[in-house]
């Protein structure tokens, strides 16, 4: 399976500075940077920072970041699903997941994360694979102006839909438990049938819902 990781990066002007929307970015340049402290939405900053070194390390890992000189700020993950979860079934090696999206308090006024999601997609180097995201709404910062479960799923559907992933159903327990939860999944134009079939096998355990 061909993992095309091909380099791109854009600065962004942002209160007087310029900020540097990368990736994907290699270990030994994720190793030299540090997380800002914000960055906790699902482990210890220094923890989440060991994590991103690994995915980078995986044949089909991805990270892309933004930074603020050398700390990052905000940061997307692709990788392939996780072994204790439905979506590894039948190991296909064309399906990635579009795991984490966080990104520091300070910097969420400017679409970073839209900008981090966009710039992975260049150069048609994702067009061999299945890229999918679970939104589940216990992972969501309900805060603000977003506080309303209903507003941050319409938000995270648009940041989605800005790279052509669209709403797939499934009935898959965790995502059918809420119905703010859902699936979206972008196919690219160079993936097989063979691939969406056994992705489609995957969505549905019972067949009388397909």
């Amino acid at each position: 399976m061909e993992h095309r990781k091909r380099y791109h990066s854009k600065e962004i002007d942002f209160e007087g500075k310029t900020l540097l929307v990368e990736g994907p970015v290699p270990p030994d340049h994720l190793r030299s940077l540090r997380m800002h402290s914000d960055l906790d939405a699902f482990r210890r900053p220094n923890e989440q920072h060991d994590a991103l070194v690994e995915i980078s390390e995986l044949p089909e890992g991805r990270i892309i970041l933004t930074r603020d000189g050398s700390t990052i700020v905000g940061y997307v993950t692709f990788h392939y699903p996780d072994e204790m979860e439905r979506w590894s079934e039948g190991n296909m090696e064309d399906l990635l997941e579009l795991g984490a999206i966080e990104v520091a308090d300070d910097y969420r006024s400017i679409g970073l994360g839209k900008k981090m999601i966009q710039l992975a997609f260049r150069e048609e180097q994702l067009e061999n694979m299945i890229v999918f995201t679970t939104e589940y709404y216990w992972h969501w910062d309900l805060k603000g102006s977003l506080s309303n479960v209903w507003d941050y799923r319409k938000m995270m559907e648009k940041l989605m839909k800005s790279v052509d992933m669209v709403w797939f159903a499934t009935d898959d327990p965790e995502i059918c438990s809420h119905p703010a939860n859902c699936l979206m999944v972008r196919i690219g134009k160079e993936v097989p049938l063979s691939s969406v079939e056994q992705f489609d096998t995957i969505r549905f355990h019972n067949r009388f819902m397909f």
